[in-house]
């Protein structure tokens, strides 16, 4: 508001200045050097113009205000009788007096527009300002309402919370465990130290049952923190884009320690190429990896990499094929009785996804669906040498109106869909043969998955989506209870 303002006092001084410019300066424009603005009286000389009037009526007089009752500059001319003379002298200074003041008086009027101008954005500035004042009123009004909504919504997030205060105490239990662990370790290698310099100060034999016992509980102890329950998946890590929009790839989960080979399959079927790559880096920034050739073209995307061997389902059949990649020779195969396959009972995105095998921490599954069972999934827990069914689990759920799936620490989860919004929406739990409806986000990054698998070994799923080889990193819940070690 400061800068009409502004405007408005240089209007007013601007005013001021012409009206005493008009005072003091309009009579010398025309000639007057007299200090008196007055009617000369007969018989005078004029002395600006030398002439002695011949009577009152001849004379001129110049009168001038600053301003009038609404603050604008005035100035009021009489002039003498207009049957004088054009070419007297003073009727000629008469003329230009009257057309410099004509000319004044539009200026005026220029500046007293926009001066009107500055006058209605101040007035205009001060709605709004009166209009801020009133919200600022009402924010301050509703300011203790809000905080009390607030109030509510924490003490409602409190409650939703209160069900974890017993996990965590199971939590600090676990943690009191294994700090047991680790004093008790920190004992026997104390006192496997002392035994290598004194030979026979303690009973061997019952050394040895002691370091035993605790291997065997750190390794119950190790396999209940690796499983647990999925309850989130990260965003999509784009490992690189390359293929066509139907593939699979992976790294072999009991690999040993170093090896980090890249296994890659493009196409779900009609193929039987294998690439080999010598790493993930390799894999990301390279084109550079050995072929393998299989005996028989596979179906679908649910080949899986497992100790050096790749496990898949042969074209147009339910054969189940181990190749081992070492011998470049077919170890093992086996058939899954009655499993339905050549696009019977594939997933919701087709590709002769009927079997789709897999590994989580326990060892390797197929996924699959029967006439018997009308067409719902069925899990097969197969023996990895001699591909012979542990054991079977029926469930309640179509194949085919099953996104993808994948098997974590003896559950199968399934998605809702392949395309667009996905998320994980189906658990059946091996190990009580119950299942559940769950839903934990999925991010569908390029819109079509046709491959999901999980590794035990990197914790993450594996995924081709449109072209597109992806990595999700996974959050399991666990909790060690103490009476079960």
């Amino acid at each position: 508001m400061s800068v009409p303002l502004l405007k408005i006092g240089v209007v007013l001084s601007t005013m001021a200045m012409i009206t005493n410019w008009m005072s003091q300066t309009l009579p010398s424009l025309v000639g007057l050097n007299s200090t008196k603005l007055s009617v000369a009286p007969p018989g005078v000389p004029d002395r600006s113009t030398g002439v002695l009037p011949a009577n009152p009526e001849e004379s001129w007089q110049v009168y001038s205000s600053a301003q009038d009752s609404e603050g604008r500059c005035v100035c009021t001319v009489v002039a003498p009788q207009q049957t004088m003379c054009s070419r007297d002298a003073r009727t000629k200074q008469l003329r230009q007096l009257l057309e410099k003041v004509q000319n004044m008086t539009q200026s005026i009027q220029n500046l007293d527009q926009r001066t009107q101008k500055d006058l209605q954005y101040v007035q205009r500035m001060e709605v709004q300002l009166k209009g801020l004042e009133s919200k600022f009123k009402q924010v301050e009004e509703s300011h203790k309402q809000n905080i009390a909504k607030q109030y509510k919504a924490i003490k409602a997030k409190m409650e939703e919370l209160r069900p974890m205060i017993p996990v965590l105490e199971e939590y600090k239990a676990d943690a009191k465990l294994v700090m047991q662990f680790k004093e008790e370790v920190k004992n026997l290698t104390s006192v496997l130290s002392e035994l290598q310099e004194e030979i026979g100060a303690f009973d061997y034999e019952e050394l040895h049952n002691r370091v035993s016992n605790l291997e065997e509980r750190l390794r119950a102890c190790m396999q209940k923190l690796a499983c647990g329950k999925l309850t989130g998946i990260s965003d999509a890590i784009t490992i690189k884009t390359s293929g066509s929009r139907y593939g699979s790839w992976m790294t072999d989960p009991l690999a040993p320690d170093g090896d980090t080979r890249v296994w890659y399959m493009d196409g779900y079927h009609n193929n039987r190429f294998v690439r080999e790559y010598k790493s993930m880096v390799d894999f990301m920034y390279s084109d550079n990896f050995t072929s393998h050739r299989l005996p028989h073209p596979w179906s679908g995307t649910g080949q899986v990499v497992y100790n050096g061997s790749i496990y898949f389902n042969k074209f147009q059949s339910n054969t189940i094929i181990k190749f081992d990649f070492k011998t470049a020779t077919i170890s093992k195969s086996g058939q899954l009785d009655y499993a339905g396959y050549n696009n019977r009972y594939h997933y919701s995105w087709g590709g002769h996804s009927d079997i789709d095998l897999m590994v989580d921490e326990s060892g390797l599954w197929a996924v699959y669906a029967t006439n018997q069972n009308a067409g719902n999934i069925i899990i097969s827990k197969l023996n990895p040498s001699t591909l012979q069914v542990i054991k079977s689990y029926t469930t309640n759920h179509p194949k085919r109106s099953a996104g993808e799936a994948f098997m974590i620490c003896g559950t199968l989860y399934v998605t809702n869909g392949y395309s667009g919004g996905t998320k994980v929406y189906y658990a059946f739990h091996t190990n009580s043969s119950t299942y559940e409806y769950i839903d934990i986000p999925l991010q569908n990054k390029y819109s079509h998955i046709s491959m999901l698998d999980y590794n035990p070994r990197d914790r993450a799923l594996y995924a081709w989506n449109n072209g597109h080889q992806v990595l999700y990193n996974v959050t399991l819940f666990h909790v060690i209870r103490s009476e079960e070690l």
